[in-house]
């Protein structure tokens, strides 16, 4: 079974978290941040992760270290779930309708770590979620899952919106390229034969 545990404790945040890739969409998630817990939510439903998470940080100063530290961490448990990466499918992407807004992803589970970002998020805040953190998230994320990942905004008005509609069309682009592709099962994706 493809799974992961990971523990990052710093000065600021103690963060657990329990990955398996191949699960049915099952979570427990209590990051301290509500906005965040609810986009890791629908992200565990959308990708058909099984994603336990808990974090003790210090929301009394910020979101930002606890919001961070879980992409890194989250990023950590991919990478270390997928191993070699030996027969994944690696690409996947959707375009997601978020009500007015759509949400174009793209992933490349290439072994190198970028996040090209093109959300415009109209509010500074949605409830006292600070909207600058989407980017810190999916960019740690991205770093540490070693993945490249495109998010790109083709429509959208409502910050809500957007932000959930670049959760769940990730969640679904992951869910295709960590699949195993049964033609190439014993195969790593690449003519490097490294991933």
């Amino acid at each position: 079974m493809r799974q992961a545990e990971i523990s990052r404790k710093t000065g600021e945040t103690d963060i657990r978290i329990r990955l398996e890739l191949d699960g049915t969409g099952t979570g427990k998630i209590d990051t301290g941040v509500g906005f965040l817990d609810h986009m890791l939510e629908l992200f565990t439903r959308h990708g058909r992760f099984n994603l336990e998470v808990t974090c003790k940080g210090d929301t009394r100063v910020d979101d930002h270290h606890s919001t961070e530290d879980i992409g890194i961490a989250l990023g950590q448990a991919f990478d270390k779930a997928l191993g070699d990466r030996k027969g994944i499918a690696r690409y996947g992407q959707m375009i997601l309708p978020m009500d007015e807004s759509l949400i174009l992803s793209a992933v490349d589970l290439s072994g190198r770590g970028l996040l090209a970002y093109d959300l415009q998020i109209l509010t500074e805040k949605v409830g006292t979620f600070d909207t600058e953190l989407t980017e810190e998230f999916f960019r740690a994320f991205a770093h540490n899952a070693r993945c490249t990942l495109h998010l790109k905004q083709l429509a959208g008005k409502n910050s809500h919106h957007i932000i959930e509609g670049a959760f769940k069309s990730t969640a679904r682009s992951l869910r295709a390229a960590v699949r195993i592709d049964p033609e190439c099962s014993g195969e790593i994706p690449s003519t490097k034969g490294v991933l």
